[in-house]
């Protein structure tokens, strides 16, 4: 997204929830409305770092997404994205890369938002790991037991991606700083990591064309 908003271009995010119950620390950040409050004001704060002007809210219940009427989710998508007219859009696989079930369903969601049909120059890609990011990733979150489920990490060759980005010097700092603004969700993590594995577990950017029935 930074590099995106540096060269000009117009980058719209969208967030499903406001993770009101993922605290890693309930007397630092109490689940429900204190922590998506805090969660509203870090997201904004991030953004804010990577260029990122617009950005909306779908405020669907944090770990609920699954119980949502999905034509109704899918159908908001693609209004939005019938306004914005994207080239490309960027989301979870239907493994919702770390398991989860809100990422699993957004992906349900914006896939089925640019199937409509009203989008055509828009590209779907899901987020993957190359093998050699993913065992960097895989150990650290062994480590220290954060974000994943009993799930394995999706995994794609090189020679498959659509979309691949090695994150690296004053862009990786960028995005480091981005994600510091999170303390919320990173702060543990980065505690437990050290910065500079920190660095080298996000220096990695990868995604994989959809397939055509949203595989």
């Amino acid at each position: 997204m930074a590099r995106t908003t540096a060269m000009g271009s117009r980058v719209v995010c969208v967030t499903a929830t406001r993770g009101e119950l993922g605290s890693p620390d309930p007397q630092r950040w109490p689940p429900g409305a204190p922590l998506a409050a805090v969660r509203t004001e870090e997201l904004a704060a991030a953004l804010g770092e990577l260029g990122v002007r617009e950005h909306i809210w779908l405020d669907y219940p944090d770990g609920g997404c699954g119980e949502v009427n999905e034509d109704e989710a899918a159908g908001r998508l693609a209004e939005i994205m019938e306004e914005v007219g994207p080239d490309t859009v960027l989301t979870f696989g239907p493994d919702g890369m770390t398991g989860h079930v809100d990422h699993k369903a957004v992906s349900r969601w914006t896939t089925a938002a640019v199937r409509r049909g009203r989008l055509s120059p828009a590209v779907l890609h899901f987020a993957t790991n190359t093998p050699a990011h993913a065992a960097v990733l895989r150990q650290s979150l062994d480590d220290f037991a954060v974000m994943m489920d009993d799930g394995e990490l999706p995994v794609t060759s090189p020679a498959d991606l659509s979309v691949y980005l090695s994150v690296a010097g004053d862009l990786l700092s960028q995005k480091v700083r981005a994600l510091l603004y999170q303390q919320s969700q990173t702060a543990p993590l980065i505690q437990g990591l050290g910065e500079q594995r920190f660095r080298d577990v996000v220096a990695e950017e990868a995604f994989r064309p959809a397939g055509a029935d949203g595989s």
